[in-house]
C-alpha cells in the first residue's frame, strides 16, 4: 500500500473529528501496524521463556490442548478491541474507548491499568530475554545469573530500544518489520528442526495430562492434586504469550488507513501467533527425550530439550535469531508503552503532563514519553525482579485493561454508541464483550495463585492507590479526552 497524500489526509481528518490534530508522523504501512503487535506477541519469547508453567504442571496436554484454548480466550479480546479499534482509531487506545464508552472515569481506570500492564510487560519482556542469554550463552561468558547481572542486563537493552524509538518511528517501524519476517523464519526453522532432531514421534504426549505439580515439576507450582488448576495455571503461557496486540491500536496516529488496518493488525497478530506458536511448541514437545526429566528440571526445559536433541552449530544459530527476536519485541513494546504515555499525558492524565505529551519538532517523536516508559519498567524490575511474579502482574493488569472497554462497549452497543467504523461484527459483538468479561475474571483468578500471590498483593495495593487518588484528587481534576463528537449518533 503507497502512502498516499490523499489518504494521509483524510486520516488526519477522522483524528480531527475525535478532538486532535496529527502530531505523530503518519508513516506506517499496514504491515508494520500488524508487525509491531506480532513482534511484541513474539512467540519466541513468551512462548519459550515462561514454557515449565506448561510443561510443569500437566505436561504435554498444556501444549496440545491448553494452547490452543489460552490462544481463544485472547483471540476473543482482540475481536472485541478491533471492533472498538475500528470506530476510535487513536493512539490513546483502550483508554480513550472507555471513556467514550463509560465516561471519563472509566478511562482514566483504563489508563492506569493499560499502562502499568505495557510498563512490566516490557519489564517481563526484557528480563526473560536476560534468562534466555544467560541460558543460551552464560557459560560461555562466564555470566552468572546474579540481580546484578539481570540488572545491568536489562538496564543496558532498555535503553538501546529507548534510543531507536527516541530516532523515530520510521526507524522503529523498519526493525518491527524486520522482526515479523524473523519471527515467522526462526518459528518455522526451530520447528522444522526439533522435528528433524525428534527421537520419536509420539504424538499422544500431546494430549496426555500428567501431575507434575511439586518436585516433580521442578517446584514451578506448589503440589496439589487439582488437574483441573494446573491445567488453569498452565493457560498463563498462551495467554502471556498472545499480549499487547493493543500496539496496533497505539500506533493507529501513524499508520495509513487506521480505521481499516487497526482492526486487521490486531486480529491477524493473534492468530498468526496462535498457529506459529502451536506448531512451534507441539514441535518441542514431541523432540522432548524423557518427559518426566524435562518436567523435572523446571526452568531448564528449553536448554536441557534443545542440548540433548540440535546439534551445536544449528542450536548456536538459532539461539541468536531467538535472542534478536527477544530484544526487537521489546523495542516494539516501547513504542506502544510510550504512546500510551503520550496520550494520556495529552489529555492531562499524568505527573508533569505537559512534558510527557511534547513531540519532537524534527524527529516528530514523543522522546519524554519513550524515556519515562522505559525508565519506570526498568525500576519494576529491580523492584520485583521475579520473572513469574512480573509475568503475572503483567497478565493480570493488561488484560483487565483490554477487558474493560469491551464490557463498556458491550453495554453501549445499539444504544449510546451505534456508529461503527469499517470492522464491524453486528450484534455479535455483544456475546464477544460478555465472554472477554467472563475471561478476565478468569484470567485474574489463576493471576494471583501460588507461587505468584505476590501478584495479589502488587494488585490490590495499585487498585487501593488509585482509589485514593482518583476519589481524592483526579474526579475533580481530571477532564478526560474530548468525547463529546464520537457520542454522536
Amino acid at each position: 500500500m503507497s502512502l498516499s497524500p490523499q489518504q494521509v489526509a483524510d486520516d488526519a481528518s477522522v483524528l480531527q473529528s475525535m478532538g486532535y490534530k496529527q502530531e505523530l508522523s503518519r508513516t506506517m504501512r499496514p504491515f508494520s501496524n500488524f508487525a509491531i503487535s506480532f513482534s511484541i506477541i513474539c512467540i519466541l519469547s513468551g512462548g519459550i521463556n515462561s514454557l515449565s508453567q506448561a510443561i510443569s504442571g500437566v505436561g504435554g496436554a498444556a501444549i496440545g490442548i491448553g494452547w490452543l484454548v489460552g490462544s481463544a480466550i485472547s483471540l476473543v479480546f482482540a475481536l472485541g478491541m478491533a471492533q472498538i479499534g475500528s470506530a476510535f482509531p487513536t493512539a490513546g487506545g483502550l483508554y480513550h474507548w472507555s471513556s467514550i464508552l463509560g465516561g471519563r472515569g472509566w478511562g482514566w481506570l483504563t489508563a492506569w491499568l493499560n499502562l502499568l500492564g505495557l510498563v512490566t510487560v516490557l519489564g517481563a519482556i526484557n528480563v526473560g530475554t536476560f534468562y534466555f542469554f544467560i541460558g543460551a550463552f552464560g557459560t560461555s561468558l562466564g555470566w552468572e545469573p546474579t540481580f546484578a547481572t539481570q540488572a545491568a542486563f536489562v538496564i543496558g537493552i532498555t535503553a538501546v530500544q529507548a534510543l531507536v524509538n527516541h530516532v523515530g518511528i520510521k526507524l522503529t517501524a523498519f526493525l518491527t518489520d524486520i522482526s515479523g519476517y524473523l519471527i515467522f523464519a526462526t518459528a518455522i526453522g526451530l520447528t522444522v528442526s526439533l522435528l528433524a532432531y525428534a527421537p520419536s514421534f509420539d504424538f499422544a504426549r500431546l494430549f496426555t495430562f500428567k501431575n507434575y505439580s511439586g518436585d516433580a515439576g521442578g517446584g514451578v507450582w506448589p503440589a496439589t492434586q487439582s488437574m483441573w488448576m494446573l491445567f488453569g495455571l498452565g493457560l498463563l503461557l498462551p495467554i502471556y504469550t498472545i499480549t499487547g496486540f493493543d500496539a496496533s491500536a497505539h500506533t493507529a496516529e501513524e499508520t495509513v488507513g487506521a480505521s481499516s488496518a487497526v482492526p486487521k493488525g490486531i486480529v491477524t497478530s493473534v492468530l498468526y501467533s496462535s498457529l506459529f506458536g502451536y506448531l512451534m511448541l507441539c514441535a518441542f514437545v514431541i523432540a522432548i527425550p524423557d518427559m518426566d526429566k524435562a518436567a523435572a528440571s523446571g526452568g531448564g526445559v528449553f536448554f536441557g530439550t534443545m542440548d540433548a536433541v540440535l546439534p551445536a552449530g544449528l542450536k548456536a544459530v538459532l539461539y541468536w535469531a531467538i535472542t534478536a527476536s527477544q530484544f526487537l519485541c521489546g523495542l516494539a513494546t516501547v513504542t506502544s508503552a510510550s504512546r500510551m504515555v503520550f496520550a494520556f499525558a495529552r489529555d492531562g492524565g499524568l505527573p508533569a503532563s505537559n512534558a510527557l505529551k511534547t513531540v519532537h519538532a524534527t524527529l516528530k517523536s514523543p522522546v519524554a514519553a519513550i524515556w519515562t516508559a522505559c525508565t519506570i519498567a526498568v525500576l519494576f524490575t529491580l523492584y520485583t525482579p521475579a520473572y513469574t511474579t512480573i509475568v503475572s502482574v503483567t497478565v493480570i493488569f493488561i488484560f483487565i485493561s483490554y477487558g474493560m472497554p469491551i464490557a463498556l462497549g458491550g453495554l453501549a452497543y445499539g444504544s449510546t454508541w451505534t456508529k461503527m467504523g469499517p470492522w464491524d461484527m453486528g450484534p455479535v459483538f455483544r456475546l464477544v464483550a460478555l465472554l472477554v468479561t467472563l475471561s478476565a475474571a478468569l484470567i485474574l483468578f489463576l493471576g494471583v495463585q501460588p507461587p505468584n500471590d505476590a501478584a495479589l498483593k502488587i494488585t490490590l495495593a495499585f487498585l487501593a492507590l488509585t482509589a485514593v487518588v482518583w476519589f481524592g484528587f483526579e474526579r475533580r481534576r481530571f477532564k478526560g479526552p474530548p468525547v463529546s463528537s464520537m457520542k454522536a449518533k
